[in-house]
């Protein structure tokens, strides 16, 4: 099995985040909450709203979103009914209003050249997630995805890293998690891993340098890659060509 260090830290596969980290799904969210609210009576909201609400998963989106309209006891009563809404018109819209970051598809072959597995772990809904990888041409690059509702817990929870390296017959130090955000950061220090962040993602209106990581990359195919000259073992790399 390949080691490739990334970001400088030797590893066997990489467990990539989706929103905010490959595709730009801020628009999607936007719209589908926006289908939702007239349905409550409830006034729409700005992009700049939804993308500092986005990223612990469908039920955190909505349930915070109510709450910029209503206070906490109003929002708990609608939340039932608006998450079954919101999960609908998700459903219609997702990947209409998305786009992959430039350097993500390229970022993903790059890993995989170098001999990386890669899973994909997401908040995102199962189905929604495999939905909007197939849409955006990336699902061929994994060799698993789990969205939220795959395990008991969602990142921030270390649970599903832990779940994706004991599939994969890792040990959490052998791989890297990829991200966006503090969520993400947080995760991958409870399960053991390290973790590298996009500078340009979604994390909750706070500056991502300021969380601890391996590396912060602009692009995902600017991450740094070596190799060992054998492909594979742990010793001396060489820059990727």
């Amino acid at each position: 099995m390949t080691t490739v260090a990334v970001a400088g830290v030797p590893v066997r596969a990489a467990i990539v985040d989706l929103d905010g980290t490959l595709v730009d799904t801020l628009g999607d969210f936007h719209a589908a909450l926006n289908r939702v609210l007239p349905e409550f009576g409830l006034p729409a909201v700005a992009r700049e709203q939804v993308a500092l609400r986005v990223g612990k998963g469908s039920e955190y989106l909505v349930a915070q979103t109510l709450r910029i309209h209503l206070d906490d006891a109003a929002a708990d009563a609608l939340y039932p009914r608006a998450l079954d809404a919101y999960l609908r018109h998700y459903g219609a819209v997702n990947g209409s209003c998305s786009a992959v970051f430039d350097g993500a598809a390229e970022g993903l072959q790059r890993l995989r050249g170098a001999g990386l597995r890669l899973v994909c772990i997401t908040n995102k809904p199962t189905a929604y997630a495999r939905a909007l990888l197939d849409l955006k041409g990336l699902s061929g690059y994994f060799v698993a995805v789990h969205g939220g509702d795959a395990f008991a817990r969602k990142k921030p929870d270390p649970l599903p890293l832990l779940e994706a390296c004991r599939l994969l017959e890792l040990a959490p130090s052998q791989a890297i998690m990829i991200g966006d955000s503090r969520n993400d950061a947080q995760a991958a220090a409870g399960a053991g891993c390290s973790v590298a962040l996009a500078t340009y993602g979604y994390n909750h209106g706070e500056p991502i340098r300021e969380t601890p990581a391996a590396a912060y990359f602009d692009r995902l195919d600017a991450l740094p890659l070596r190799t060992p000259p054998d492909g594979g073992g742990t010793g001396a790399t060489t820059p990727e060509s």
